[in-house]
C-alpha cells in the first residue's frame, strides 16, 4: 500500500453468541489486506464478548463509539444468538442503513443476512444467501444455495465454511486482484490444480481417549488467531473439552493480526494436568514464544513419552516441535515458508499429515481440514461429516 493511500475503514460488529470463526476470519483476512478494521461490541459497556463456542474476544471499541464514523465496509458475522443481538442494536442498525443508503458496501454471513439485514429491510430487491438452516426464511431465496452472493453493494455468504471466500470477496471489492493474490497465497487455501495432497496417513493407529477428549491449545502473543479459533471452535462443536491456555503472564493475548483473545487459564496453573491432545497454533512471533516456554516444552515432552496425541500447524511444527527434537522418526508438514527447517526425512507436502499420534498441518487455510481430521480420529467419520454439513464446508 502506498504510504499516501488512505487505509480502508471496516467495521466488524460482535456480540455475545457471535460465531467466532466468521468474525475472526473476517478481521484477520481484511487486516492482512491492510484495512483498518474496528471490532466493535454491541453489548452495553462490555468490550469482552463470549462467542458462540466459548471463545472470548476483546473488542477494540463499543458500537456507540462508532456512531457518526464513515466506513468503507460494514460486515456482520453470524452465529446465534449473536445475530439477534446485532439485530437488536439500534446504533448498528443506523450505521448499516446509512451504509446502504450511501451505496457503500455492507455484508453479512450465516444467520445475519436473515436475522439482522432482512429484519432491517436491507435485502429488499436484492439477491442474497445465508446459512442453509435459515434459507426458508430468506425472502429472496433465488440464490440461497450459493456460497457467496454479491448484488450491488450487498455481499452475503453461508457460514463458517464459506468465511474465507466471503472475506476474500470483500478484499477484492475494497482493493483489487493483485491485493487478493497477495493475501490469499500465504494462507495456504485449497488450490484447484489438484497438485497438493489432502490428508496423508503414516503408521495409522487408534488415538487413546477415556470418555470426553481433553484438549490443550496453548497460545501466546503473536499466535495466528484464525488457527486458534478454528481449532477450538470445531473441536468444541464435536464435543471435546478444550482448554485455551496462555504461556504469557496474563490470560489476554494479542494475536498476530491484533485480535485480542482471552485464554481460559494460564499454562503455568495447569502444567501438571494430563491432556489427551496438545495442539499448537502457528503464527509469528507466537510460535517462537511457544518454543521458549519451558513449561510447554515439559508438557510436550511428557505428552510424547506418555504416548498421547500432539500436533501443530503452520510455523509451529518447525519452530516448536522440530527445534525441541520432537519429530524424530516422524513425517510432518508445516507452512511452506518453514519447510526448509524440517529435516529432509520428516517433511511431507500434504495439507494434513498424521503419523501415529502426531498430526501436523500447513496454515490458516488448512485449519478446518486439520481440526476435522482430528474430529474424525476422535469421534469417527459420521461426526466429522455432520460438522462439514453444518459448517457449510465445500468438500
Amino acid at each position: 500500500m502506498d504510504a499516501t493511500e488512505k487505509r480502508k475503514k471496516v467495521l466488524v460488529p460482535v456480540a455475545n453468541g457471535t460465531e467466532e470463526m466468521e468474525a475472526v476470519i473476517l478481521i484477520d483476512v481484511l487486516r492482512r489486506a491492510g484495512a483498518d478494521v474496528t471490532v466493535a461490541s454491541v453489548e452495553e459497556e462490555q468490550h469482552h464478548i463470549v462467542a458462540a463456542n466459548g471463545v472470548v474476544i476483546v473488542a477494540d471499541a463499543l458500537i456507540s463509539e462508532c456512531e457518526g464514523q464513515e466506513f468503507d465496509l460494514v460486515a456482520l458475522p453470524g452465529g446465534m444468538p449473536g445475530s439477534e443481538r446485532l439485530r437488536d442494536s439500534k446504533t448498528l442498525q443506523q450505521i448499516t442503513k446509512k451504509q446502504a443508503e450511501s451505496c457503500q458496501p455492507y455484508a453479512a454471513i450465516c444467520a445475519a443476512p436473515v436475522v439482522a439485514l432482512q429484519s432491517w429491510g436491507l435485502l429488499k430487491g436484492l439477491h442474497a444467501t445465508c446459512h442453509p438452516s435459515f434459507a426458508d426464511q430468506l425472502e429472496s431465496a433465488e440464490t440461497a444455495g450459493s456460497r457467496v452472493v454479491k448484488d450491488n453493494g450487498l455481499t452475503t455468504s453461508q457460514g463458517p465454511g464459506s468465511a474465507f471466500e466471503f472475506a476474500l470477496s470483500l478484499t477484492q471489492q475494497l482493493y483489487d486482484h493483485e491485493k487478493l493474490a497477495l493475501v490469499r497465497g500465504p494462507m495456504v487455501l485449497p488450490s484447484n490444480d489438484g497438485k497438493e495432497s489432502g490428508k496423508i496417513l503414516f503408521n495409522e493407529q487408534k488415538w487413546p481417549s477415556n470418555g470426553v477428549p481433553h484438549v490443550l491449545v496453548p497460545v501466546a502473543n503473536g499466535s495466528e488467531e484464525m488457527e486458534v479459533v478454528i481449532i477450538v471452535d470445531i473441536l468444541r462443536r464435536a464435543g471435546a473439552m478444550v482448554v485455551v491456555a496462555s504461556v504469557e503472564e496474563e490470560t489476554t493475548i494479542v494475536a498476530s493480526r491484533k485480535v485480542k483473545l482471552v485464554a481460559d487459564q494460564l499454562l503455568s496453573d495447569i502444567h501438571e494436568t494430563k491432556f489427551d491432545l496438545i495442539l499448537l497454533p502457528g503464527g509469528m512471533p507466537g510460535a517462537e514464544r511457544l518454543q521458549k516456554s519451558e513449561t510447554l516444552f515439559n508438557m510436550l515432552k511428557d505428552q510424547v513419552e506418555g504416548e498421547r496425541v500432539h500436533g501443530a500447524i503452520c510455523a509451529a511444527p518447525a519452530v516448536v516441535l522440530q527445534s525441541h527434537d520432537l519429530l524424530q522418526g516422524k513425517k510432518a508438514t508445516c507452512h511452506p515458508g518453514f519447510t526448509d527447517k524440517l529435516k529432509d526425512q520428516t517433511a511431507v507436502e500434504g495439507r494434513v499429515v498424521i503419523d501415529g499420534l502426531l498430526v501436523t498441518s500447513r496454515g490458516p487455510g488448512t485449519a478446518m481440514e486439520f481440526a476435522l481430521a482430528i474430529v474424525e480420529k476422535l469421534f469417527g467419520s459420521k461426526k466429522a461429516k455432520e460438522l462439514v454439513s453444518h459448517l457449510v464446508i465445500d468438500e
